[in-house]
């Protein structure tokens, strides 16, 4: 496997940013925006980077993504809301919810934005580790593009529509979070297997004739299984009723019908903010969580918590640089974003 090429954060953040604000978006939304994206591969995730990106600036450009959207809360009911998103940067609309959500959880105890009309946010991680990082409990799931196999079915026929949760630990800065995809793996990652060459673990998936395959390209050409059978599936099913039948929004196949692109414009996210002080406390949650980790250390080895691999990976990245795969570095040059590498 080749070397990939490494660059330094806030160069790739001011690279990424520039491109967006040429594709029309304000200099604050594409510095969140940029910021958002580059910490996928900051923290070992390619599959949601700066990869996402070329997509992002052809749907700037062909205007299935409002570069300059009007945000609109259509319903506000105490520590609940409803957000028009207007089908704007995912990345940006995406925090702005979950700001939402933390702000009517520090005053009500817990707070709920569902926002409807959204278009594809890269990394679920990033919102529930955003409200971790203010000192709440997050939660945030979406809808999506049928991806997933289920019930026998031998095509896609549900979204894996990711799940994320993220609680506050010892560190601040580095919470638990939990971020899976319904499917045995994300659409994503069977890509950078594919990227890279490398073989895909059996059950990740079928090829367009419903067969179970290892290959990665037939995978893609066929669809993804969900985890755990029909545990799996029936959790998509959960969260596409919990985001889009909730919201009113639609489906993801009738987003699939309008763009099969990935983009998920018209997908409808589900951002939920717990206050520890309206519970057990702050102090207390901090410790308690601390706690279970050290026992769970002791009793099971090796043991990893969810999170923990990329919050290293991260610390390592930020001293030698972002990786970018050679594939990627390319497809960037394709379409006029340059890396000085």
């Amino acid at each position: 496997m080749n070397q990939p090429f490494r660059i330094a954060l806030p160069e790739l953040c001011q690279i990424v940013a520039r491109s967006l604000v040429d594709a029309g978006m304000s200099a604050d939304m594409a510095e969140l925006e940029a910021q958002t994206m580059v910490e996928a591969d900051l923290l070992g995730v390619p599959s949601h980077g700066v990869r996402m990106l070329p997509g992002l600036l052809a749907a700037l450009r062909d205007g299935r993504v409002t570069a300059q959207p009007d945000l609109v809360f259509k319903r506000e009911f105490g520590a609940t809301s409803l957000l028009d998103g207007d089908n704007g940067p995912g990345r940006m609309v995406a925090r702005f919810a979950m700001d939402d959500a933390v702000r009517r959880a520090g005053k009500f105890g817990v707070g709920v934005c569902l926002a409807f009309k959204t278009t594809h946010w890269g990394r679920a991680h990033a919102y529930a580790v955003h409200a971790a990082r203010q000192g709440m409990v997050g939660l945030c799931c979406t809808n999506a593009i049928p991806t997933m196999a289920g019930w026998g079915a031998t095509g896609k026929v549900l979204g894996n529509n990711p799940l994320a949760i993220a609680i506050p630990g010892a560190d601040p800065d580095a919470p638990v979070v939990l971020d899976i995809a319904m499917s045995q793996a994300a659409v994503g990652k069977v890509g950078t297997y594919l990227r890279e060459g490398a073989e895909v673990p059996q059950g990740w998936g079928l090829d367009a004739t419903g067969a179970p395959t290892t290959d990665a390209s037939a995978i893609l050409r066929g669809a993804v299984l969900p985890f755990g059978g029909h545990k799996g599936a029936g959790l998509a099913l959960m969260l596409e009723l919990l985001t889009a039948a909730l919201s009113g929004g639609a489906f993801g196949d009738e987003i699939a019908a309008g763009d099969r692109s990935g983009m998920d414009g018209d997908a409808s996210k589900l951002f939920v903010a717990l206050n520890p002080e309206a519970f057990g406390g702050s102090a207390v949650l901090r410790q308690r969580v601390s706690d279970y980790l050290g026992h769970l250390a002791k009793v099971a080895e090796p043991f990893t918590w969810p999170g923990q691999r990329g919050w290293d990976v991260r610390k390592v990245n930020l001293q030698i640089g972002v990786p970018i795969h050679a594939d990627i570095v390319e497809q960037l040059g394709a379409v006029g974003v340059r890396l000085a590498l």
